[in-house]
């Protein structure tokens, strides 16, 4: 590991956000799991015999983790979700292997990374000023920290330190003339991942603002340019500092143009934030009450819900017709509107997979939920990388996860099976982007990524860090800068 000390675990169980919500502290019991964790990863190493460094950055350290988390978790009454390990791959590599090891085609569809060298770094831009917040917090040793959050870093954080074979490179809630990443430079990450012989390791959203002057006709430009994955929107970012801080999907001046530009232009995936609240301000519209409405109205359109409406400061719990909030308020749209599982809408995991993993009970349900009522063919893999660092700890915890039996019975939740987990992590989201994965996996163990890779991996040298605010003062320090982001 090139860090400067070994006080990360491989599996990260932490406070970091985002920064698009305020970081929540840990828990006492996810203090305790943590504690135990290093207790039994030092044990473990002592009794293999292996440097702790050396260790921790195994498979088995891994391993060790998250049998460590359970058997806290499990002791304190967690019972509805569990990661199951054998004990013995705290030592067998082999062992470790089959617990949360995997083959499966990753198909991540939730990346972003910025362009530290980009026209937005310019004395007086607000994106500037926002992601020294995200400096303060990472642990980035180089000498600017925000590398650390580029195209490089992401590549190898993703690419060489994950089972990653795919992803969407996604956009953050801004003004095009601030962005820290343009469309433009997105698509120039695209080409430098992409082979040469056309196979694609890397698509990209484009992004949309439809209260931004201009913005249908950004549509067309950008269609026009490259074969456009989907249309990234939040509907809680208002870039009128006196508008309403948001607008709806259904919204006629707003929502419905987009959708039906994007329609014309032969664009079918509609990519929405919804649940993670960006602030106070126009709250509401984080909400899924659109989401059900215009799914129903437009049955040719794909309405891709980012993050899955789950709300970071509630948790999940069993499905409650008269909750307003996280996966329910999804649920309850779907319902009202005749919204089948396994339809026009689709569920994505970034952050949102991330947080539940604190909790195995909300992870129970948060997976339960959304199979039986967005659909098992219609969940998808994102991680939200590369604020996280690593998605590799996520990929590792959710192969080693299960709902219990008595979750299954109780609530009607399907169990989590290898079949459905390969579906979850790159099936579903390969479908909806029209992606040929069987053809595809061949491709990416020869494209220069994979190449490199296979050279990398011998001597692999991960870091376990995070780039996003980890603690209150850091999260509204970013908040602050973005309210003048808004205004500038």
């Amino acid at each position: 590991m090139n860090r400067s000390d070994d006080l990360r675990l491989p599996i990260k169980l932490d406070s970091t956000s985002n920064g698009e919500y305020a970081p929540i502290a840990l828990t006492p019991l996810e203090r305790q799991a943590n504690a135990g964790a290093w207790s039994a990863t030092q044990t473990a190493a002592q009794r293999t015999g292996m440097p702790r460094r050396k260790y921790l950055a195994s498979v088995c350290g891994a391993a060790a983790t998250l049998f460590a988390f359970d058997s806290v978790f499990a002791a304190n009454g967690r019972s509805g979700g569990r990661f199951v390990i054998d004990p013995e791959a705290q030592f067998d590599p082999q062992v470790a292997q089959a617990a949360i090891g995997g083959d499966e085609f990753i198909f991540d569809v939730q990346l972003h990374h910025v362009n530290p060298a980009g026209a937005w770094r310019r004395p007086g831009n607000a994106w500037e000023t926002a992601l020294r917040a995200f400096q303060a917090a990472n642990s980035c040793k180089e000498t600017d920290p925000l590398t650390c959050l580029s195209r490089e870093a992401l590549v190898k954080d993703v690419f060489f330190d994950s089972d990653t074979s795919m992803a969407v490179l996604s956009h953050v809630p801004s003004t095009m003339a601030n962005a820290p990443l343009t469309h433009e430079e997105a698509l120039a990450s695209k080409r430098v991942l992409d082979a040469l012989d056309g196979t694609e390791r890397l698509l990209v959203h484009a992004p949309v603002n439809p209260a931004e002057p201009g913005a249908l006709d950004r549509m067309q430009a950008h269609a026009a340019s490259v074969k456009v994955a989907g249309f990234k929107t939040y509907t809680q970012f208002d870039p009128d500092p006196q508008g309403p801080g948001g607008f709806w999907l259904d919204d006629e001046k707003l929502g419905l143009p987009l959708i039906e530009q994007a329609r014309k232009l032969g664009v079918r995936n509609i990519c929405v934030h919804k649940g993670i609240p960006l602030s106070p301000r126009g709250v509401q519209f984080a909400g899924c009450r659109d989401i059900g409405v215009v799914a129903k109205r437009y049955p040719d359109m794909n309405f891709i819900v980012y993050h899955a409406g789950f709300n970071p400061y509630r948790g999940e719990g069993a499905y409650q017709e008269h909750n307003g909030s996280g996966v329910d308020d999804l649920v309850n749209s779907l319902r009202a509107n005749g919204i089948a599982p396994n339809a026009n809408v689709y569920a994505e995991l970034g952050t949102t997979w991330r947080i539940v993993m604190r909790n195995t009970d909300w992870a129970a349900h948060l997976m339960g939920k959304l199979l039986k009522h967005v659909g098992a063919n219609n969940v998808l893999w994102g991680t939200d990388s590369i604020w996280y660092g690593s998605p590799q700890d996520q990929i590792q915890a959710f192969r080693a996860f299960q709902i219990s039996e008595s979750f299954q019975q109780r609530h009607g939740y399907p169990a989590l099976t290898p079949a459905l987990k390969r579906q979850v992590f790159g099936l579903n989201g390969a479908r909806v982007y029209g992606v040929d994965a069987p053809a595809m996996r061949p491709k990416l163990r020869k494209d220069p990524v994979g190449k490199a890779k296979a050279e990398y991996l011998p001597q692999a040298d991960p870091t376990f860090d995070t780039y996003g605010p980890r603690n209150r003062r850091e999260f509204f320090a970013l908040k602050r800068a973005e309210q003048f982001a808004v205004q500038a």
